[in-house]
């Protein structure tokens, strides 16, 4: 199968790469950053488009559009293809938004955080798709089985709301650690020492259900606890405001019996 791309991002560093190492040609890379599309493009092997329009005229099998959620649209404004399968690369974005440019469009969607500096190696990374045709199921199941071994399809709304939870999940957790990281910074501790209780907590939730294992003073209705840490966040008043909506949101979830 040969492909391009459009985006240099970590997305399309993943795919590129994956598709490489399973045999596919990348015909070319066109992205806003020359050096960044030129960047990708030596580790294809492929050529650099210098302009979007030569994404048009290669007759490639198919074409990722690995840009940001909000330029999805507009970039798909300025392609038309008659033989390519489009595929867009966001978890957020409606399948509608590209079929302006190909009757034959599909969605891959990874469900995980990707950092083109780190690249994952293993295969069990959740990917969601979504196709326009018969042409664009085969070609997208293809590339996801060239990805992963973990694909399911997930439609519109579907796909929209697993990337909320994902999001939640990921982004929000990875946010919260930081700022642990930065109040064990401020108070001389080492971050290190919350590395048990983060593995715990994942630990538990591949067995059991979040809302059975919750612990701690919100659903406890430790009152006394509650306002020595509010406390102790005076300073603080974005994770002040995070430790208060989070108590409450515990709280209405594990109401007392």
């Amino acid at each position: 199968m040969t492909f391009n791309i459009i985006g240099t991002g970590n997305i399309a560093w993943f795919f590129g790469k994956r598709l490489m190492s399973g045999g596919h040609h990348c015909t070319g890379v066109f992205g806003r950053d020359t050096e960044a599309a030129r960047a990708l493009a030596e580790a294809l092997l492929s050529d650099v488009y210098g302009d979007i329009s030569e994404v048009k005229d290669r007759d490639a099998d198919v074409c990722f559009l690995a840009v940001s959620d909000i330029a999805i649209g507009k970039v798909a404004s300025q392609l038309s293809f008659k033989q390519t399968v489009l595929v867009h690369t966001a978890g957020s974005v409606s399948l509608d938004s590209i079929l302006i440019a190909s009757k034959d469009s599909a969605v891959l969607w990874p469900a995980y955080s990707i950092l083109k500096n780190n690249l994952p190696a293993h295969r069990n990374i959740p990917c969601a798709w979504e196709a326009s045709s018969n042409k664009a199921e085969r070609y997208v199941q293809s590339i996801g089985h060239a990805i992963t071994d973990v694909m399911f399809e997930a439609k519109g709304e579907q796909r929209k709301w697993l990337h909320l939870a994902a999001v939640m999940s990921g982004n929000f957790m990875n946010h919260l650690m930081a700022i642990c990281e930065k109040i064990c910074a401020e108070n001389q501790l080492p971050f290190s020492i919350m590395f048990p209780i983060i593995e715990q907590t994942f630990e538990k939730v591949k067995n059991s259900s979040p809302a059975q294992v919750q612990t701690g003073p919100a659903v406890r209705r430790d009152t006394t606890t509650i306002q020595d840490h509010l406390a102790l966040l005076s300073n603080h008043r974005n994770w002040q405001k995070i430790y208060e909506s989070v108590t409450d949101s515990i709280q209405t979830t594990h109401k007392m019996k």
